[in-house]
């Protein structure tokens, strides 16, 4: 058994909690899975699901506790930067515009200009 722990979770020995607020996560045995610590390794500290039954039941069920909340933390960041460049775009849209406007006028002031220009030359051959 002590060599099965050791392998089964690749990091040691672990201690066991209560599962509190979690009823949804189940083991493989569909037992309420229990929330362990690792005692030992790289991953000392770090919070996983396991089965309640191990190490007397070779359930295999392994879960990081935080896994679940990542993912959930990582979709929520995704839409939030979607959204930030939906913004950006709108905007860029809006920049796009007045720019195509100010070159509307400046094209338009340049033949005014020139027009001007071609008068004010016209005035100064007839005085």
């Amino acid at each position: 058994m002590a060599s099965r722990r050791a392998n089964s979770w690749a990091s040691g020995s672990s201690s066991n909690q209560k599962n509190v607020g979690n009823s949804n996560v189940r083991c493989n045995c569909r037992k309420e899975a229990l929330i362990r610590t690792v005692k030992n390794g790289p991953n000392l500290g770090m919070k996983f699901y396991g089965c309640p039954l191990w190490p007397d039941k070779h359930c295999e069920f392994f879960r990081w506790v935080n896994e679940h909340t990542n993912i959930e933390e990582n979709h929520l960041k995704l839409l939030e930067k979607d959204t930030v460049i939906c913004e950006l775009e709108v905007e860029l849209k809006i920049e796009m515009r007045r720019q195509r406007s100010c070159n509307q006028k400046k094209a338009k002031l340049e033949e005014d200009l020139k027009h001007m220009k071609n008068e004010l030359s016209e005035m100064r051959l007839k005085y």
